[in-house]
């Protein structure tokens, strides 16, 4: 299989290896910097919440730009054509953060999401959150980072390590090693102001690999002719009748997944908290949302350029049982696209973003355990002991990492395709968090009691249905047959619909069944419930460039859609 790869991945000449390594010298220097920066938890968790708008979009931008965009994205695009491209035309999720949601979480001064559910319901919400969050991150977004990492060193690099299982190993352990030493030393600011750093490369990398690509197969005009016969597979939106991305169950998945993760997960939210005051955090979100629009062009896209170039024979990417491995596409396309120097940048763009998403998992992480678990057990703790603690958990999350990298690689191998892998898992823990945050922010009457069954419920319910789903759908000869291969085969995208609804009516069902909340539960934490002093305050960190920034958002989403909803008629 890798035999084509090894007599054309990319000799890196001297240049190349020149600019990688100025680029991280740059790296080291922030990381230094911000070693010196560490004298609170304020400092370490949330940079010292001195963050600009600029560079809170930035952060928001390349946390979410991982590993798992760049390999698994492509591999959609050239597999499955814009269906999953939904999920990254969601920009407009991160105007309700803006405008919605950020408000009550940075008045409220909470350094986490899980104490933010503490301050406005109980701290058995927050409990249930954190420890879910940490299981998930583990087993979800490191898991998954860490894997892609491994498959671009063996796709670019299959014979510098003796074989490509090699550089699989070798990549692995050295994104997760490099990147926890600059996570555990450097905290938040070296993470948010290096991903400055990390999306400009990023974003200038990814842009010649769509310009090399469109000129060697000639032009947009090309892509599209190639995709026409696939009109079908490759369309934005799928019959109700597909077996996989039916239209409405991507929408429904895709919206509600969406709004968890753009607007209540630690991973994004924190980049937030940083932020230098209200208007600050909000401009910031604005600002990432109009960034969320490019991973659909710098990586969907290329996908499918490269899917275009194999169809013509122009080069050649790893094909198993008939059809392409897409976590291969886009380290392809470098190996034989690029000339000198711009391979050295696409590369140190491909190693910043594994690097950028891990570092901000492991700050997420030390923050969750240090603030939502260490603190309440141990309270009291001076700021340099509860820093010392998220430098110690960071690495424990390091070690988790490793040793979850063989397990990841097999259950990689076995689906259809990493994206979708983790839309899908991500898909079951989402609805109860989603149904939380919504009802608890929109209406008073959710209480405690409602919020923690809520959470504990569809937690249970959605990691059933993934059981299931991964007993049948892996096993060597699938049942057809009974209630488990029913539950088991349904498609997962209108599941995560059916579970939301659950969740809602669980959460108010369970609310409107006890006592309504206590006052101090509810004061400034409801939109119902805010007082004159913080409406007014709220007003006066409104400016025109909020308006103005909003409605560019809403147009770029809005083009977008249309654009690709005709694109192969």
């Amino acid at each position: 299989m890798f035999a084509f790869l090894a007599q054309t991945a990319p000799q890196l000449s001297g240049i190349d290896w020149t600019v990688i390594g100025l680029y991280f010298c740059l790296l080291v220097g922030i990381v230094y910097w911000s070693s010196k920066q560490q004298n609170s938890t304020a400092d370490y968790f949330l940079a010292g919440r001195h963050a600009g708008w600029f560079v809170v979009g930035c952060s928001i931008f390349a946390s979410n730009i991982g590993s798992e965009h760049i390999v698994g994205l492509a591999g959609s695009g050239a597999n499955n054509g814009l269906a999953q491209a939904h999920w990254e035309m969601q920009g407009w999720v991160l105007l309700l953060l803006a405008w919605f949601f950020i408000p009550f979480y940075y008045s409220s001064g909470v350094f986490t999401m899980p104490e933010f559910l503490e301050k406005r319901f109980d701290a058995r919400s927050r409990w249930v959150l954190s420890i879910v969050s940490l299981i998930a991150y583990v087993f979800t977004k490191v898991a998954v980072t860490v894997y892609a990492g491994a498959i671009v060193f063996k796709t670019l690099l299959p014979d510098t390590f003796g074989s490509p299982d090699n550089a699989f190993w070798v990549g692995a352990f050295t994104t997760v090693f490099l990147t926890g030493i600059y996570t555990v030393f450097g905290g938040l600011r070296a993470v948010i102001y290096t991903e400055v750093a990390q999306t400009i490369v990023l974003l200038t990398g990814a842009a010649f690999i769509t310009y090399f690509g469109l000129d060697r197969l000639g032009g947009w005009g090309e892509l599209v002719a190639s995709a026409k016969p696939e009109k079908v597979s490759f369309a934005l939106w799928r019959p109700l009748s597909d077996m996989n991305f039916p239209w409405l169950g991507v929408m429904i998945s895709s919206v509600i997944i969406g709004t968890w993760y753009w607007c209540t997960d630690q991973y994004i939210v924190q980049r937030c908290l940083a932020a230098k005051n209200l208007q600050q955090a909000r401009r910031g979100a604005i600002w990432g949302g109009a960034l969320k629009m490019t991973p659909v062009f710098i990586f969907l896209v290329p996908g499918m350029i490269g899917w275009a170039l194999h169809k013509k024979g122009l080069i050649e990417i790893p094909v198993e049982n008939g059809k392409l491995i897409g976590d291969q596409v886009f380290p392809t396309m470098v190996a034989t696209l690029l000339p000198p120097v711009i391979r050295g940048l696409v590369v140190a763009g491909l190693m910043s973003a594994l690097m950028s998403s891990l570092a901000s998992l492991f700050n997420s992480c030390a923050t969750l355990f240090t603030v939502d678990i260490y603190e309440k057990l141990r309270p009291g703790q001076s700021d340099k002991k509860l820093v010392n603690v998220g430098r110690i958990a960071t690495v424990v999350v390091v070690g988790f990492g490793f040793l979850w990298i063989p397990i990841m690689k097999k259950v990689a191998e076995e689906s259809q395709g990493l994206y979708d892998y983790l839309q899908g898992v991500q898909g079951y823990i989402a609805p109860p968090i989603f149904a939380v945050f919504i009802l608890g922010i929109f209406w008073k009457r959710i209480n405690a009691t409602g919020a923690f069954v809520g959470l504990t419920s569809g937690f249970v319910a959605g990691m059933i249905k993934l059981t299931i789903q991964t007993i049948v759908t892996t096993r060597e000869n699938p049942p057809t047959e009974g209630i488990l291969a029913a539950i088991g085969h349904y498609n997962q995208y209108y599941a995560h619909g059916w579970l939301t609804l659950f969740s809602v009516i669980v959460v108010i069902a369970a609310s409107l069944a006890t006592p309504a909340p206590a006052a101090e539960k509810t004061t400034n934490l409801t939109f119902s419930t805010m007082t004159p002093e913080v409406k007014k305050s709220w007003k006066d960190s409104i400016g025109i460039g909020d308006y103005m920034g909003t409605i560019g958002v809403i147009i770029i989403v809005a083009v977008a859609y249309l654009y690709f909803s005709f694109w192969l008629n």
